[in-house]
């Protein structure tokens, strides 16, 4: 990942490496300094030299070096900048920094015809065309009801709204710019964002923000329920529960595969690795034993993604969790996970054969 960014001389000085050790220093496009994996020492020094036109009492060369020390967990970088032995920047790097970094775009590559390529210009168009927005919503209504009942599907979209709008009320938190709530019809609901997050932390956040806000819809419908004695919002608090606990599966590309993935792979990437292959094999049992064809098709895309981390696991983008940040998340995935059970156990006693079919659904 990309450790430190800074100006020197003129160019852009970048410092990339990973926790196994490696690190690579790059000034402009050229890389001038590489360290090769050790994990032994926080300390670097990174030490390259520039040619200069030659001028009166110039020696045409300057040395310029990067020294400084590197802790992951928690994150923090100290740095010195010096170009002939004469300090030109020294600062302290944070993960608070790593956060609000913006990533930068690389050059633009000439346009090849592939099937990622179309599938990726497909995907943009999706992105910039707010009347396909629209579309997909009555779309997703129309095939809801139906599936069930007008009234059944309008419950479910709303559903789907609070749980997306947990994602991108996270983005926001975070900085990133979003494009909205897409609805896709028989698959759910995806939130978009135009910018790459920086940490894992930041997809913690985002991924388990969508089944938390469902948290909170279906306590309020409950608490709707108590007042009322209205069946409908027993209903919608039970259902959508289960739509959320479902989502918080540890399986890939779900919100509980994506939790899994970045507290897994903060810990080293091995682990990770074994991590997501587990969830996948359970996710594979569930399709089958469940029948559940819509799980298969999410299988594939996930395994798609286990692949791309599996391959650059050693040039990972993301800064990792630190321990506290593992505990949290895993505490406040357990949280979500039963407070989505308690719900769905409760309204399952209320006697109500409809109500009680997600309980008897987990009971299996």
């Amino acid at each position: 990942m990309q450790l430190l960014a800074i100006e020197c001389l003129g160019k852009p000085l970048r410092l990339e490496g990973s926790m196994a050790g490696w690190q690579q220093l790059f000034w402009g496009e050229q890389c001038v300094s590489q360290i090769d994996a050790n994990a032994d020492s926080d300390n670097f020094s990174h030490k390259f030299i520039l040619k200069t036109d030659a001028r009166e009492g110039d020696q045409g060369e300057l040395q310029v070096e990067l020294n400084g020390s590197l802790q992951w967990q928690p994150f923090d970088l100290q740095f010195q900048l010096l170009v002939n032995n004469e300090l030109l920047q020294e600062n302290t790097v944070n993960e608070k920094d790593i956060e609000q970094r913006q990533i930068s775009q690389g050059e633009k590559q000439p346009m090849k015809v592939s099937f990622i390529g179309m599938a990726g210009l497909g995907l943009k168009l999706l992105k910039s065309a707010k009347v396909i927005k629209v579309l997909f919503a009555a779309g997703s209504l129309a095939a809801y009801s139906w599936l069930f009942s007008i009234e059944f599907a309008i419950a479910l979209v709303l559903c789907l709204v609070f749980h997306e709008y947990g994602h991108i009320k996270a983005m926001k938190y975070f900085g990133l710019k979003t494009k909205g709530i897409y609805l896709i019809p028989f698959v759910g609901g995806l939130a978009l964002s135009d910018d790459k997050i920086n940490t894992r932390w930041q997809d913690i956040v985002i991924s388990i923000m969508g089944p938390f806000f469902g948290l909170i819809l279906s306590i309020a419908c409950l608490v709707g329920y108590w007042l009322t004695d209205l069946e409908i919002l027993a209903g919608l608090a039970v259902f959508n529960a289960l739509l959320n606990l479902f989502n918080l599966l540890p399986i890939l590309p779900l919100d509980g595969g994506h939790v899994l993935k970045s507290i897994a792979f903060s810990i080293n990437s091995k682990f990770g690795l074994v991590a997501c292959i587990l969830g996948a094999a359970l996710g594979i049992y569930l399709s089958y034993y469940f029948g559940l064809a819509l799980l298969g098709f999410l299988l594939a895309i996930g395994s798609v993604e286990i692949f791309f981390e599996y391959k650059r696991r050693h040039l990972s983008e993301l800064l990792p969790l630190n321990r506290y940040a593992q505990i949290v998340s895993a505490v406040w995935y357990v949280i979500t996970l039963g407070g989505l059970s308690a719900v769905i156990w409760f309204v399952g006693q209320t006697g109500n054969n409809a109500l009680s079919l997600p309980l008897k659904l987990l009971a299996s």
